[in-house]
């Protein structure tokens, strides 16, 4: 006599298995890119880095976004500061704003900033699914149609 579900654990992992190997798994893109004078700066929110931002911020991330208006250029800057930290260390926020210049000088606006930089740091970082990604994504080529 057997005891225990050991045979249909088994029985779920292989039927799992068999789907899985069927759809192969979308891997979220790495990192986030801006790429301002030439340099090309890798982005990404980390956990430590969410969580600091929000008690900074006293708010969800995500409601820095979903307003329906474009956030604060500060706060913009800070969630790229955030996002940068990482992977650039001594990064202060005076030089991310005299990036955000240079940026501008390039043809930048705060509008694309949000398209190209600020979106795409949220979407590496966790905060949409796939089809999320995807519908975001159309809509900001919308709206970049539109300017």
């Amino acid at each position: 006599m057997q005891f225990g579900l050991d045979e249909e654990i088994r029985e779920e992992e292989n039927a799992q298995n068999e789907s899985e190997s069927l759809e192969p798994k979308r891997k979220r893109q790495p990192f986030a890119y801006w790429t301002v004078g030439g340099e090309t700066y890798r982005l990404k929110l980390t956990t430590a880095v969410i969580c600091q931002l929000e008690s900074q911020l006293k708010k969800n991330l995500m409601e820095v976004i979903s307003g329906g208006t474009i956030p604060p250029l500060a706060v913009m800057l800070t969630i790229t500061q955030g996002a940068m930290r990482p992977w650039h260390h001594k990064i202060k926020f005076m030089d991310v704003q005299k990036l955000f210049d240079r940026y501008c000088e390039e043809g930048g606006t705060q509008l694309t900033f949000m398209a190209d930089v600020l979106m795409p740091i949220y979407s590496v970082s966790g905060f949409f699914s796939e089809s999320q990604k995807e519908t975001m994504d159309a809509k900001m080529e919308d709206i970049k149609d539109s300017l």
